[in-house]
């Protein structure tokens, strides 16, 4: 039977190692590292995120939550750790995992203040979209961003993902705004190009 035939197999806990970033499995233990990575930025780091994280609290329902995602086979979640200082600086996770349809989505990440605009984000991705092409087979990677979020849009296509689309009224966010998304994918026809290009520019 083809790949495209027979359902995604994933198998946890996994560890994604880079040169600058580690993504290991995420444990009880780390809503209080993620607190302390953001807490001196909340505003700036989850503007564009739909659910609360305004104290210790939100972040230790947030880990719960994924926690219990994670065990019902929806999310393989990650802490997202400087390997240089071995310091949390953020999270990730492959999440509306499709096993019969053989795709995933990459989403919920955030990164501290001090790391945006680094290697950071790009390997991370890089090791995620890797795993998800060679290791799992997916033949689709999906990625969404509330449509007002420029930045993140940006960084988005600059992986190397075409946009789809924007699914108007889609979430209604905490602070009750009702945001669109805008959807990306990038195929398994077209990730040789997308690695070559973000294997590139995490060498220059």
């Amino acid at each position: 039977m083809s790949p495209e035939g027979s359902p995604l197999t994933i198998a946890i806990p996994i560890t994604l190692e880079g040169s600058v970033v580690r993504l290991e499995p995420i444990r009880h233990s780390h809503a209080e590292l993620f607190w302390e990575a953001a807490k001196d930025a909340l505003d700036d780091i989850f503007q564009w995120i739909p659910y609360r994280m305004k104290s210790k609290e939100d972040f230790q329902l947030i880990v719960d939550k994924a926690l219990a995602e994670q065990q019902r086979g929806e999310s393989v979640v990650f802490a997202t750790v400087e390997r240089s200082s071995g310091k949390v600086i953020g999270s990730t996770r492959f999440m509306n995992i499709d096993r019969a349809n053989r795709r995933v989505e990459i989403g919920s990440t955030w990164i501290a203040l001090a790391w945006q605009r680094s290697a950071v984000n790009t390997e991370a991705k890089y090791l995620m979209l890797r795993q998800a092409f060679e290791i799992w087979k997916c033949i689709r990677v999906e990625l969404k961003t509330d449509a007002l979020n420029q930045k993140s849009r940006n960084a988005i296509l600059r992986i190397g993902a075409k946009e789809e689309g924007t699914l108007r009224r889609h979430v209604i966010t905490w602070t009750g705004r009702v945001r669109d998304s805008v959807y990306f994918s990038i195929l398994d026809s077209e990730w040789p190009e997308v690695k070559a290009k973000l294997e590139a520019r995490l060498h220059s």
